[in-house]
């Protein structure tokens, strides 16, 4: 808000519909932004307590005028008593300030806690396949049991971003398969029973890799007729691991088709849509999903949004056109990890997205004035003002933008508790 374009109004004369800007730091106060549309009364009590006589407000921002010059007795003043003393205004907000921080930060170290724990586990079930298979299997479904009772119910799920240092290297991609189809999975509908077999078809997608020279584990454009027909051996070989660990018949379908195209074009069968799981359509589009933004070579990376695009664009007809478009109305049009510039021209990173509310996302924001550590995440769906404009690669941001948003090389996904979807409440 420019000065030219602002004008000042008396505290007394607040109302909703007004978008005013606080000119206190970013510690003076509760709010996310300086600058913002009042939209409740009790917004307005809290600007009240700020210890401010007037503040700056923007007529064509606003959808109101400001109240009428009030009467000495519009605003009774607010006086201490013994049984209910009066907080000072600035010290209410500092704290109310940190532990929104201490919350969001608290959430983050829970995810990034379990994604820790659960790369582990599977590092230990690749381990024990080979030697000791049933409990490798029994280890696997403790896992998977344990993501379905996180997210089967009414409550909503959100995909969250986690550091790329989160948990085992190794474990990055059979997770982040395992997590999104599960997600996936609840957002088709799916019975807890057909859960389980989709978490366990997807954690175990890849296991008959471990029989691979590692030179040929991740699929490069340029191996040749040999080496190509070497990696596709790890569907059948995926498969005997998985009879001897005792896997279901739907897992071991799902292992089977893995790289199944609705169209055909895939292997090893060549199957077409009507003959492929649907747990295996799901694992199929979630695989490809990260194989892109997570490649062998970080250089060959694309971003979310980009995968997505390209997803839809050139190779739809590789998948089911009804899970693909759940998936995209999952993911929304800025998935997890997308660097996005907002409508007033600032950068943010897309940090999670409510599965069930994708087109809002929750956002950090670049604010030279805040340091990164002390930057609230915003979601959008409780910020109406701000709106993004477009999706960006990380190499077009200004370098003190990409140091303090730090996109990720890898993207690593994990969920964390929506809102209830019944009462439509903040957790």
């Amino acid at each position: 808000m420019s000065d030219s374009e602002a004008q000042f109004v008396d505290i007394a004369r607040l109302r909703i519909g007004l978008y005013i800007h606080l000119d206190l730091g970013w510690m003076a106060h509760p709010f996310s932004l300086n600058s913002f549309k009042i939209r409740t009364e009790e917004q307005i009590e809290i600007i009240r307590n700020l210890g401010l006589e007037r503040i700056r407000y923007d007529p064509a921002r606003s959808d109101a005028q400001p109240l009428a010059e009030p009467g000495h007795d519009t605003i009774k003043p607010i006086v201490a008593t013994e049984a209910s003393p009066v907080e000072n205004p600035e010290i209410k907000a500092k704290r109310a300030r940190r532990e929104r921080l201490d919350q969001q930060r608290a959430s983050l170290a829970a995810c990034e806690r379990q994604f820790g724990e659960a790369s582990r586990q599977f590092k230990l079930v690749s381990k024990q396949a080979n030697t000791s298979p049933e409990q490798a299997r029994q280890l696997s479904e403790q896992l998977i049991g344990g993501f379905v009772d996180d997210l089967t119910g009414d409550q909503e799920a959100a995909i969250r971003l986690l550091s790329e240092k989160t948990g085992e290297e190794g474990a990055l991609h059979a997770l982040n398969v395992t997590i999104l189809s599960l997600l996936l999975g609840k957002a088709c509908g799916l019975e807890r029973q057909a859960m389980a077999d989709l978490g366990m078809g997807a954690l175990l997608h890849d296991i008959g890799k471990i029989e691979l020279p590692d030179r040929v584990r991740h699929l490069d454009d340029h191996f040749n007729h040999a080496e190509r027909e070497l990696y596709q051996t790890h569907v059948s070989q995926g498969i005997a691991l998985g009879r001897r660990m005792g896997l279901s018949a739907p897992t071991l379908l799902t292992l089977a088709q893995h790289h199944e195209h609705a169209d055909g074009s895939g292997f090893p069968q060549r199957a077409k849509s009507d003959k492929i799981s649907p747990a295996a359509r799901i694992v199929a589009l979630v695989n490809r999903y990260d194989n892109l933004c997570n490649p062998a070579n970080p250089a060959q990376a694309l971003t979310p949004h980009e995968v997505l695009r390209s997803l839809f664009a050139q190779q739809r007809n590789h998948f089911d056109a009804t899970i693909l478009n759940s998936f995209i109305r999952m993911m929304g049009v800025y998935p997890p990890g997308s660097v996005v510039q907002l409508e007033d021209e600032r950068y943010a990173l897309v940090v999670s997205v409510n599965a069930a509310r994708p087109l809002k996302p929750h956002i950090v924001v670049h604010d030279r004035e805040v340091p990164r550590e002390d930057c609230i995440v915003l979601d959008l769906e409780n910020e109406p003002d701000l709106s993004i404009k477009r999706s960006l690669k990380p190499t077009q941001l200004p370098r003190p933008v990409f140091d303090y948003l730090s996109p990720r090389k890898r993207m690593c996904y994990f969920f964390e508790r929506g809102r209830e979807a019944a009462s439509g409440t903040p957790p």
